[in-house]
């Protein structure tokens, strides 16, 4: 029987979880330096209680680059059975969690067979879900009816929710004031706007947040304070709308914290190179250095069909700047639902840019699987490279696809192999190359 609440209760009372247990032995740190992180907002564990599949992971302050797979039906796309094994492969290449963002219908059975199925933190965004559950057109929504969507998520055993909490009226009045070029591109948060302009109300998770937090405490569920006012191209990044929802998720994350409920603060969106380390220290330094998740940033806008490399290589700058969670995107971003094929993509280039930045970083171990890497292609032992490689089966079929005559090389340089050539002459042998006469 548990006798503290949240893993953030349990961090400030002294008390050593079993999931900080997990964390610690993941991340080769001791324990007592995850519940100090956990205790002060700095790392996050989320782990809701009745989501007994999980194996807990760590977001944050010294900890690994974690990546987050988003997946789910849509009203143009409702193949359950196709967002399942986009799971599998989540789960095979080692992404620690995935967002159910289901928009369309009744979308619990396939969230709590995920939950039940998953090793993953699960999160989802319960404003996406709202109309489809509640069966209501938005203007019929009350605020009350939010809270209950936040409570259902809650109770069928999710880790994370994304809350647009900080897309109240002051940061309104500074998204309109100033203006954009591209708006609201939050799904979230456009929807939130709507109903605010439409109802004159104060946005529902702020003026309730109390009741919000309320919730996720009872079932120990991590708030991410999602960034409603994210630039969606590079024009708009750093703007008064996004710097002004940022000033309000940091009270929101203290607020939080007051209450034992842990936090991540996501952010942007589009941006340009130039701008994003400055963009993870100011967020660090407003939201009180809690975790910070990101979207990308994206660093160009013209690559529709590319853009898991223009997130890749935003996240790797963000990540090497102190943010702590990726989000992928896929080939598909801004074109359609991501097929199969897009998920793996957006998966791997996630994860290229995850390990990349925790070297940059000086993650205790980081580079080991490199060096093993540089060793095996020192030796010319293909086997022991596809082993250390992120994807093994694609590595093995380039190879394979021209095999060169020799095994000891490869159909780029073949006799030729700068490594084939130094190592012979550091053994004292002879390189030939025109043997027959």
């Amino acid at each position: 029987m548990r006798n503290y609440t949240t893993q953030m209760d349990a961090a400030k009372r002294g008390i050593i979880t079993p999931e900080m247990e997990t964390v610690a032995a993941k991340e080769q740190l001791s324990a007592e330096v995850i519940r100090e992180r956990v205790a002060a907002g700095t790392v996050a564990i989320p782990a809701n209680v009745r989501h007994t599949a999980l194996s807990a992971e760590g977001i944050g302050m010294g900890l690994k680059t974690k990546i987050n797979v988003n997946l789910g039906i849509s009203g143009d796309a409702k193949d359950y059975d196709l967002e399942m094994q986009k799971v599998d492969l989540a789960l095979k290449f080692g992404a620690e969690a995935i967002m159910d963002l289901s928009n369309y219908g009744k979308t619990n059975t396939f969230r709590q067979a995920l939950i039940e199925k998953s090793p993953a933190m699960i999160g989802t965004v319960p404003m996406y879900d709202a109309i489809g559950y509640l069966d209501k057109d938005l203007l019929e929504i009350s605020a009350e009816d939010f809270l209950r969507v936040v409570r259902a998520h809650a109770e069928e055993g999710v880790d994370f929710m994304t809350i647009h909490a900080g897309i109240n009226r002051r940061a309104v009045e500074a998204f309109r004031r100033e203006g954009r070029r591209m708006n609201i591109v939050s799904r979230g948060g456009s929807l939130l706007f709507a109903w605010m302009m439409m109802t004159g109300n104060e946005n529902p998770f702020f003026e309730h947040y109390d009741e919000v937090l309320a919730i996720l405490r009872e079932f120990d569920v991590t708030i991410s304070l999602g960034d409603a006012l994210r630039p969606g191209c590079i024009d708009d990044s750093t703007d008064a709308a996004q710097i002004s929802e940022l000033i309000e998720l940091g009270n929101l994350t203290r607020r939080a914290w007051e209450k034992d409920v842990q936090v991540m603060v996501e952010g942007p969106g589009h941006m340009a190179m130039n701008e994003i380390a400055a963009n993870m220290a100011l967020q660090k330094r407003l939201c009180h250095n809690a975790p910070f998740y990101v979207l990308g940033p994206l660093v160009t806008d013209i690559a529709p069909g590319y853009d898991h490399i223009t997130s890749a290589i935003g996240g790797a700058i963000a990540a090497a700047s102190g943010a702590d969670f990726l989000c992928y995107v896929t080939p598909a971003e801004h074109l359609r639902l991501p097929d199969i094929n897009d998920v793996k993509e957006g998966i791997i280039a996630s994860k290229i840019a995850a390990h990349a930045a925790d070297i940059a970083k000086g993650i205790p171990n980081a580079r080991d699987i490199d060096n093993k890497m540089a060793d095996a292609r020192h030796k010319v032992d293909w086997d022991e490279m596809f082993k250390y490689a992120i994807d093994p089966d694609k590595a093995r079929a380039y190879f394979e696809s021209t095999p060169p005559a020799d095994r000891h090389t490869c159909s780029m340089c073949g006799k030729m192999c700068a490594v084939r050539t130094t190592n012979m002459i550091l053994e004292g042998k002879k390189v030939e190359f025109c043997t027959e006469k």
